[in-house]
């Protein structure tokens, strides 16, 4: 019992690296090519181009990645602008919750992953997988953090992302570090991102080549 106790206390205040990037992409039945893409929002407000980080985040990456083969983000609504006093935070994808989706996303199940929350630590080979990233001492070694135009997953619990939902923040965002998926920043054209509000489109999100 002692020992148990011992093992406990040495392991729960630190995350576990029980699985790497190559089990959950198997697991997920993704195709994970571990590079760096540019996906270009066309949207009703204008378009904007996004690199996506491939090669820190691999499994959230080429998740997103098969979502765009399956177009499910076509014709889909930026269903929620949360605006604080210094930065923007804009929603997207499919939220079964939503009324507006209710029809669109009948068959909503067939998307859904179990994806895990994937984080990138400097100077680590790969991401930590399933656990938040709170204490001090490791945010700063995030490989990113949110800055204007930064791209994460919605999450699903605390230690998941959502399948589909996504979002963006128009500028630094430090509260929200280590604790979400990173995984993409706008590279151009985020003066389009700032127009961005509730009930616009997008209208296709693209792979550039």
């Amino acid at each position: 019992m002692l020992f148990q106790i011992f093992l406990l206390l040495i392991t729960g205040c630190s995350y576990k690296r029980t699985f790497d990037s190559n089990y959950y992409c198997e697991k997920l039945d993704l195709i994970c090519m571990k590079k760096n893409q540019i996906v270009e929002f066309k949207t009703s407000k204008g378009n904007f181009k996004v690199q996506l980080y491939g090669g820190e985040n691999p499994v959230t990456v080429n998740n997103f990645i098969e979502n765009l083969k399956k177009n499910i983000y076509k014709n889909k609504r930026f269903y929620n602008i949360i605006n604080y006093p210094q930065v923007k935070v804009i929603h997207s994808g499919i939220n079964p919750e939503n009324n507006f989706y209710k029809d669109e996303s009948q068959n909503f199940n067939k998307f859904i992953r179990n994806i895990p929350l994937e984080i990138k630590l400097k100077k680590e080979i790969e991401p930590v997988y399933n656990y938040p990233i709170v204490d001090p001492s490791e945010i700063i070694n995030l490989t990113n953090i949110f800055e204007k135009g930064s791209l994460a997953m919605v999450k699903s619990g605390e230690r998941n992302s959502s399948s589909t939902e996504f979002f963006f923040v128009t500028n630094k965002f430090p509260e929200l570090d280590g604790r979400y998926s990173i995984f993409g920043k706008v590279v151009k054209g985020i003066e389009i991102l700032n127009k961005i509000d509730k009930e616009d489109l997008i209208y296709e999100i693209i792979i550039s080549n």
